[in-house]
């Protein structure tokens, strides 16, 4: 929106005004966005976790979790609005408004955050701690992820609308068979000529897989004060990093990534990402004033995932987000390996002591804040190894 404004007083004042030339770059507007997020959380965070508290929207506990939660029991949730207040202000005032990769993202994390919205609504008013049932859950986070998927498929692929509709229309009157440009591919990391071609179909499918399943391992992974969100900055300004560089014609080319028209944008909302991040992670350390919810890890997974699968980096995501992939595979291997023994035995078994992986390690005795730095830690190398890939191939 300021973008827009300050081009309209350029052309009225080109002289007078000049000096707000500087909004055309794309790196001042990103630390604006991520400075203005920042603040709008600590200014008005006291203000939604009194809300909260007066609404008595407490964390329902589960009894057979971990004993030392039980405390948290009447901590207000749905701190994830918090969040994604930051990041919906912040980049609708400093991103370009006739970007479309940067909507799109903006879609599938209002859209997942709503989803997240229903299921903490009845953890609280049912007082019921499983929440939205897994199976409606997954339907509504498909839901998205499919459509997302239909527009990003042709998007990706080609440098305006009015192309993506050209694609479109051959794919359909070539029978459905139309194979995507090579940027559409899928990138091997630390390899400079290895790529896989996706195809439509194999497009769509692996971006509802990345978005859904992003969504989903952020959410496993939000169980402990501060866990969750710091990764989540972590990884989003690494992300914000490669969008920046799939989305300029220069550095894409020097460094062998496919160029993307308009994904340097992304950038911005990365930066009022981290920076709505930060300002939460304010009030959710231990002690935690407010914790995240549904409402804001479903969100923001489902905005890394999107950003991953626009800037061609899903695998390059797996591994800045390995804590995130851990979490949610502690969870299929649990419930999986308690069913088998279960069938086959007539008694569930369990591989880790509880699931998510970072309530195995309390079990085992290390402290809360010893799981978080040490997760914070892990995500920090992974990320230096993701960014590594940007030159080493």
């Amino acid at each position: 929106m300021l973008l827009s404004l300050t081009q309209w007083l350029l052309a009225l004042y080109p002289e007078e005004l000049g000096f707000l030339r500087v909004f055309q770059y794309l790196t001042f507007r990103a630390v604006l966005a991520a400075l203005t997020s920042l603040l709008i959380g600590l200014a008005f965070g006291p203000w939604v976790i009194r809300r909260l508290t007066e609404m008595k929207i407490g964390q329902p506990i589960r009894e057979y979790g971990v004993q030392a939660h039980l405390e948290k029991r009447n901590t207000p949730t749905m701190g994830g609005v918090l969040v994604l207040i930051g990041i919906g202000v912040s980049t609708l005032l400093w991103f370009d408004w006739t970007n479309r990769f940067v909507w799109v993202v903006m879609l599938v994390t209002f859209g997942f955050g709503a989803i997240g919205w229903v299921d903490d609504w009845r953890k609280v008013v049912r007082k019921d701690p499983e929440g939205m049932r897994s199976r409606e859950k997954f339907m509504w986070q498909s839901l998205i992820g499919i459509v997302a998927a239909l527009y990003l498929v042709f998007s990706v692929a080609e440098t305006s609308n009015l192309r993506v509709l050209e694609l479109f229309l051959r794919w359909v009157t070539s029978g459905f068979s139309t194979e995507l440009p090579p940027r559409a591919d899928l990138m091997v990391p630390f390899f400079k000529s290895i790529s896989y071609p996706l195809g439509v179909y194999g497009f769509i499918i692996l971006t509802w897989f990345v978005i859904v399943g992003a969504s989903n391992a952020v959410n496993f992974t939000d169980g402990l004060d501060g866990l969750a969100i710091m990764p989540v900055v972590l990884v989003g300004s690494a992300l914000g990093v490669f969008a920046y560089v799939t989305g300029n014609a220069v550095f894409s080319r020097y460094l062998l990534f496919p160029h993307i028209p308009g994904a340097g944008e992304l950038l911005v909302f990365c930066s009022a990402m981290a920076g709505a991040g930060l300002a939460f992670l304010w009030f959710n350390t231990k002690p935690a004033q407010v914790f995240m919810g549904d409402v804001g890890a479903l969100a923001l997974g489902g905005a890394l995932g999107t950003i991953a699968v626009i800037t061609r980096q899903e695998i390059v995501l797996g591994i800045m987000g390995g804590v995130f992939v851990a979490e949610a595979l502690s969870v299929m291997i649990q419930v999986g390996w308690f069913k088998f023994t279960k069938k086959r035995y007539g008694r569930g078994r369990r591989i880790f002591l509880m699931a998510p992986l970072h309530h195995h390690f309390e079990k085992k005795g290390w402290a809360e804040t010893q799981v978080v730095v040490r997760f914070w830690i892990i995500t920090m190398l992974l990320c230096l190894v993701g960014l590594a890939s940007l030159k080493l191939r």
